[in-house]
């Protein structure tokens, strides 16, 4: 274990004209006059070559919004030179804490582990790629402040992933919808700024699939959002695949839902019916003409039809009891193994 740094700043914040009464909602540049304490969580896997210069200009953001504020760089067992480089970090800026995972646990366990390190009262989560620009990180803060909600995110004017990966961020949001509401799910990112107190609701959750938009639900019902650039990524390629947000959506819609069972029974309904008028079908052909009705093609269409439906009613109950042997195992949701830096003194 790393020893602690210490340092402390007096709180401080930006001020600015008050929007008139009768005015719209106010401009996203507008700061807010109230002080604010910020923590930034940021999962870090595989992006040592990018890490100097996204502390660079968490930096410069940050100082033109509080002078009160940490970083958490939480290294989520990528096996590069990540956590060399975090260590640097926190030695040269007191302000900076780095959380090292034991192994690979996935980018919301990460979020999660810098989330409940946090200290101060709002937490803004980014990725690590600059693909989320920290100067936008004041249009947050401010419609969090302003618009007293709990929850903002940054929505990407228009996202840079590339085809397969902008189709895979669709199919998480859609698997969002069941579990946060179309309005939320449609404008969820990585890129938050919420209430530190929201965590609360979820402080006890164990399992190791997580979902922190889905967590954040538990807390409040206060969503909102700004349009923030999207930035190509310069350094690297991203870790995330179409196959990895495929699964990370089902994960979500059998770990925080029901949906899928109530469409396996609304699919049972559909073909039992399906199957009364089959049969009301045969019996009128025999009562009215005589013969039943011939072909085999027609009844093992039937039979497979069937029988799809029952495998899929049971792959999707299988999925579900998956989920409770995992946590029955009580598998740990994240483990740390070293922790470098300190933001407080004491």
């Amino acid at each position: 274990m790393t020893g602690h740094a210490v340092s402390e700043a007096s709180p401080a914040a930006a001020t600015g004209s008050e929007p008139a009464l009768d005015a719209p909602s106010p401009p996203v540049e507008t700061r807010s006059t109230a002080p604010v304490e910020i923590s930034v969580v940021v999962p870090v896997y595989r992006s040592a070559p990018i890490l100097p210069e996204l502390h660079r200009r968490l930096v410069d953001a940050l100082e033109t919004i509080t002078q009160r504020y940490e970083i958490i760089l939480v290294e989520d067992g990528g096996g590069d030179d990540s956590w060399s480089v975090i260590e640097d970090l926190a030695k040269a800026d007191r302000r900076v804490r780095g959380i090292r995972m034991s192994r690979n646990y996935g980018q919301h366990n990460a979020e999660l582990c810098g989330i409940r390190a946090a200290r101060y009262p709002v937490i803004v989560t980014l990725d690590d790629d600059l693909q989320n620009p920290p100067e936008e990180m004041g249009k947050l803060v401010d419609r969090l402040l302003l618009d007293d909600v709990d929850v903002v995110y940054g929505t990407p004017t228009a996202e840079q992933h590339g085809f397969l990966r902008d189709r895979g961020s669709q199919i998480t949001k859609l698997a969002l919808q069941s579990a946060m509401g179309a309005d939320t799910a449609r404008n969820v990112s990585a890129y938050r700024a919420f209430r530190t107190r929201i965590r609360d609701a979820f402080a006890t959750y164990r399992g190791p699939y997580v979902s922190i938009d889905v967590l954040l639900t538990w807390g409040t019902t206060r969503f909102t959002h700004v349009q923030v650039r999207h930035e190509p990524r310069t350094l690297g390629a991203s870790n995330y695949t179409l196959r990895k947000l495929v699964s990370h959506g089902f994960n979500m819609m059998t770990g925080f839902s029901t949906l899928p069972l109530q469409l396996a029974s609304v699919i049972g309904f559909i073909f039992t019916i399906f199957g009364l008028l089959i049969l009301a079908y045969v019996l009128i052909s025999y009562l009215t003409l005589g013969v039943g009705v011939p072909g085999f093609a027609f009844l093992a269409s039937i039979i497979a039809i069937f029988s799809g439906a029952q495998l899929f009613a049971l792959g999707i109950i299988g999925e579900y009891l998956a989920r409770m042997h995992f946590r029955a195992m009580d598998r740990p949701t994240y483990l740390v193994s070293d922790v470098v830096g300190d933001a407080e003194e004491r």
